[in-house]
């Protein structure tokens, strides 16, 4: 596997690899590469967005009730979008959320070796926009022992494959209909 680098240039992904709405399913799956996570990582991340001793301080950890160095859970959150938006779900327009829930039921430990697993939960056509619709995408950010580090359940927002189509349709509708009476 390759091991993304956080400070590395974006990955961009060709037209032809992109998914819309209307080539999803339910259960379709998807697999990241690895990252690997590392004591220097944790505290520069940890030292910037969430300075707390068992993030920061490897001996004020081992007193606390993780027991050791434990990477924030938003830096778990920030590797799983990383290695999501270069490797995983490949969803045209990128990983817009809507809405989502979070977890963490493992902590994220130095040397961990991350990857995400996905899985496509449900699929919504928009019955008012119909250049998009909404996903259930449900991403699990694992380590290389199997443990579960963090589950996320997101909505997001997947334009449809023919947006030209769409928006002409759109356009024409508008021109007719009042602009009072227009639906969003």
């Amino acid at each position: 596997m390759i091991t993304p680098q956080l400070r590395g240039e974006p990955v961009m992904r060709t037209l032809s690899d992109q998914l819309y709405l209307d080539d999803l399913h339910v259960g379709q799956r998807f697999t990241s590469e690895a990252h690997t996570v590392d004591e220097a990582q944790i505290r520069e991340f940890a030292v910037q967005f969430d300075p707390q001793p068992f993030h920061t301080d490897t001996q004020a950890a081992e007193r606390t009730f993780f027991n050791g160095l434990a990477a924030s859970g938003w830096h778990t959150a920030a590797i799983t979008m990383r290695l999501n938006v270069e490797s995983g779900p490949p969803i045209a327009g990128g990983i817009v959320g809507a809405g989502a829930e979070l977890s963490w039921p493992t902590p994220t430990r130095p040397g961990d070796v991350l990857h995400v697993e996905s899985e496509v939960l449900e699929i919504t056509p928009s019955r008012s926009r119909p250049d998009r619709g909404t996903i259930v995408l449900v991403s699990r950010t694992i380590n290389q022992r199997g443990d579960v580090v963090q589950i996320l359940k997101a909505r997001l927002i997947v334009p449809r494959r023919n947006r030209s189509a769409f928006s002409a349709a759109t356009t024409s509708a508008a021109r007719i209909t009042p602009s009072a009476e227009r639906v969003q």
